[in-house]
């Protein structure tokens, strides 16, 4: 469906930035599925087996919640690790397709969609079962990572 850009917040939640940046310079999300896509609520991906029940954090099976206070599921767009309750976060992770208040002290934002917010609501938009997985197979391709000149990794 095309690219999509993602910019980590480093200063806010750095310990769930580099478990995602490392994940994905580890080829971890290449080939798995968003397997979860709820219309007008967000798209979810990061599992390995496509289940909804699976992956691990470079830290281990989970490690726990950067809640930061500042910011919120204020709009579409926003990124936050999926998680089973607290400090459950592995590498499943979501971007809201609208804003989502009730998610906010729950789900730890660790970036957004800097680029590409049209192929995330195609991605929104596509047929799903009554369990939210989608009628047809969506896949991550290649996850890659790049840093800025400017990145302040707050390491």
């Amino acid at each position: 469906m095309g690219e999509v850009e993602v910019e980590l917040y480093w200063n806010h939640a750095p310990r769930t930035c580099m478990n995602f940046f490392e994940l994905a310079k580890r080829s971890y999300f290449d080939n798995t599925l968003f397997h979860r896509i709820v219309t007008n609520f967000v798209i979810q991906g990061g599992d390995p087996t496509g289940t909804g029940r699976g992956g691990e954090s470079i830290y281990g099976p989970t490690f726990e919640d950067e809640i930061h206070p500042g910011l919120k599921h204020t709009g579409a767009g926003i990124l936050s690790m999926a998680n089973s309750g607290p400090d459950s976060n592995g590498s499943q992770f979501f971007i809201t397709l609208s804003p989502q208040p009730s998610l906010d002290g729950k789900h730890a934002i660790f970036g957004r969609v800097k680029r590409g917010m049209k192929v995330v609501q195609k991605i929104g938009s596509v047929a799903t079962n009554a369990q939210d997985k989608p009628i047809q197979d969506l896949k991550i391709l290649r996850a890659s990572t790049a840093v800025a000149a400017d990145a302040n990794l707050g390491l």
